[in-house]
C-alpha cells in the first residue's frame, strides 16, 4: 500500500486521567441557572461516549428532567445541561451515584 500504515489503534486512558467508568471519587458543586428551565453543571471525569451515556441515563431518569445532554471534555470539565424543572441536588446526587464528580464553575 505505497508504504503507508494504517491504525486503528487508540491510546489506553489511564485510570488517573479521570475517566469513571474505573472510579468512585465524586462531590457535589453548584449548578449554573440557564432561566426557569434548566442548568448547567461542570462535571470532571467523563472520558468517552460511555460516560456520556451513563451521566444523561441517570440524569434523564429524574422527575422533572425534560432533556440531559453532556458537552464532553475528556480529562477536563464536561458541560451537563439539564432542561426541566430538576431539582439541584437530584441532578447532583444521580451524578454521584453514577460515579462523577461535579465540580465549581
Amino acid at each position: 500500500m505505497c508504504g503507508t500504515e494504517i491504525r486503528t489503534e487508540r491510546p489506553l486512558v489511564s485510570a488517573a486521567s479521570g475517566c469513571s467508568c474505573c472510579s468512585t471519587e465524586a462531590s457535589s458543586a453548584p449548578a449554573t441557572d440557564v432561566g426557569a428551565n434548566g442548568a448547567v453543571f461542570a462535571v470532571e471525569g467523563l472520558a468517552c461516549l460511555h460516560c456520556v451515556q451513563t451521566v444523561q441515563k441517570a440524569v434523564s431518569a429524574l422527575e422533572g428532567v425534560e432533556s440531559a445532554s453532556v458537552d464532553l471534555v475528556p480529562g477536563c470539565r464536561s458541560r451537563l445541561t439539564v432542561g426541566g424543572k430538576a431539582d439541584d441536588s437530584a441532578v447532583r446526587e444521580a451524578v454521584t451515584s453514577a460515579g462523577y464528580t461535579l465540580i465549581s464553575n
